[in-house]
């Protein structure tokens, strides 16, 4: 089978494995992929289609800060890639930057700041020219039909981060003069890799939480995956819609 749209699930997102018609699991032991021990990430790619769209959804995501290599970390990317999909849909729960983008809210990521030290295109002259990450024409789309759907989809820059400690409050004021609008642990060494395979590659963060040190900021891991949980339900009316149309 072979898989047209690739959807990481991030944390908490993994109810929106439930909107697939499976043909086929495989846990990521199976695949040959890493295992991540982390809550909300289940660790398994389900192949099968969303309203009719051949689709491989990655449940859950491995880190760097589990101990893992950038070549590790997107292994699941090439995985999909290798199965013919063209693009790719990544999804994190992140922290919010922005007073207007309050947790429960989405964002869809127009670029990105790659603070993790590292990437997974070292190794060789792997230029690649990330102008253009994300798709913008796609990530605008998505938009439109959140409008039409009654609520706001945001739009900003994401900053990867390696963790797994969450940010201080200086570290949040560096990151919101650097122009971040969201930051998280994940996403920007997978976007990387999808743009060496030539996918194209949408991204959205779920907003789980304020950064420290701005109002109502509480981080804890668990109150993530609950936001992350509670928020799924919008998104994944949006992307159906979405894929509906591709």
């Amino acid at each position: 089978m072979k898989g047209r749209v690739g959807l990481v699930l991030g944390s908490g997102l993994g109810s929106m494995v439930d909107e697939i018609e499976v043909e086929e699991s495989i846990d990521f032991a199976a695949a040959g992929l890493p295992v991540s021990g982390v809550a909300g990430h289940r660790g398994a790619m389900v192949l099968g289609k969303i309203d009719g769209v051949p689709a491989v959804v990655m449940c859950g995501r491995v880190h760097l800060y589990e101990g893992h290599r950038a070549s590790d970390v997107t292994a699941g990317v090439r995985w999909m890639a290798e199965r013919g999909v063209e693009t790719l849909v990544l999804t994190n729960a992140a922290g919010s930057l922005r007073d207007d983008l309050p947790p429960g809210s989405w964002m869809r990521i127009t670029d990105h700041l790659n603070l993790t030290g590292t990437s997974p295109l070292e190794g060789g002259p792997n230029f690649q020219d990330m102008t253009g990450a994300y798709d913008a024409a796609g990530g605008r789309r998505l938009q439109e039909i959140a409008t039409a759907q009654g609520w706001v989809l945001g739009e900003g820059v994401y900053a990867g981060l390696r963790g797994p400690q969450y940010e201080t409050p200086a570290e949040i004021r560096m990151l919101r003069t650097m122009g971040a609008d969201a930051v998280g642990m994940s996403t920007v060494l997978e976007t990387m890799e999808a743009r060496r395979l030539g996918l194209k590659v949408v991204g959205l963060s779920c907003l789980t939480n304020f950064g420290a040190g701005m109002p109502g900021a509480c981080l804890d891991h668990a109150d993530v995956v609950q936001t992350g949980k509670s928020a799924a339900a919008r998104m994944i009316a949006v992307l159906k819609e979405w894929l509906r149309e591709m």
